[in-house]
């Protein structure tokens, strides 16, 4: 009987985390999406509202000599640039996969991507986001993308 109880006792908690990351992980997919359609709309105010207060933006490229370039860019400009998008211009950064990765408060999220713009291959790569919980609301903390216009056929194999 003790057996018995200790293995109902042991699903039930288990049961009970599997419900509460599978929660987390529908919220924090959730923020991506929001971010991404501030992006595709031009509404920074949307995309704004998934970012935390102290996130720090980043961008990895190769130039065309090969120097591998890290560059650091304030939410302001991110905003800016989003709120000040041409309505004719028509973004789309095209998610391949998204893999979310949860411990606690934390989350890390890894999203393969091609990005069109006005309908044309632009080039692609891969976002890295960090995400907190803030008192129970997911907040982009740290976000960071690759940017490369060769080598994306192994991305465009895997839709």
């Amino acid at each position: 009987m003790f057996r018995i109880v200790v293995f109902i006792i042991s699903i039930s908690f288990s049961v009970a985390i599997y419900g509460q990351e599978n929660k987390d992980e529908i919220a924090i997919k959730s923020v991506i999406d929001t971010f991404f359609e501030g992006l595709h709309k031009g509404d920074s105010t949307l995309m704004k509202s998934t970012l935390h207060k102290e996130i720090k933006i980043q961008t990895t490229s190769i130039d065309k000599n090969g120097t591998k370039i890290l560059k650091t860019d304030s939410v302001e400009k991110l905003l800016t640039g989003v709120a000040n998008k041409n309505p004719e211009h028509i973004y789309l950064e095209k998610l391949i996969s998204i893999d979310v990765k949860i411990d606690g408060n934390l989350a890390s999220v890894w999203t393969p991507y091609e990005f069109y713009f006005n309908g044309k291959f632009s080039h692609c790569g891969a976002n890295s986001f960090q995400l907190f919980n803030n008192n129970g609301t997911w907040q982009i903390i740290y976000l960071v993308d690759m940017r490369r216009r060769e080598n994306c056929d192994p991305l465009k194999e895997k839709k």
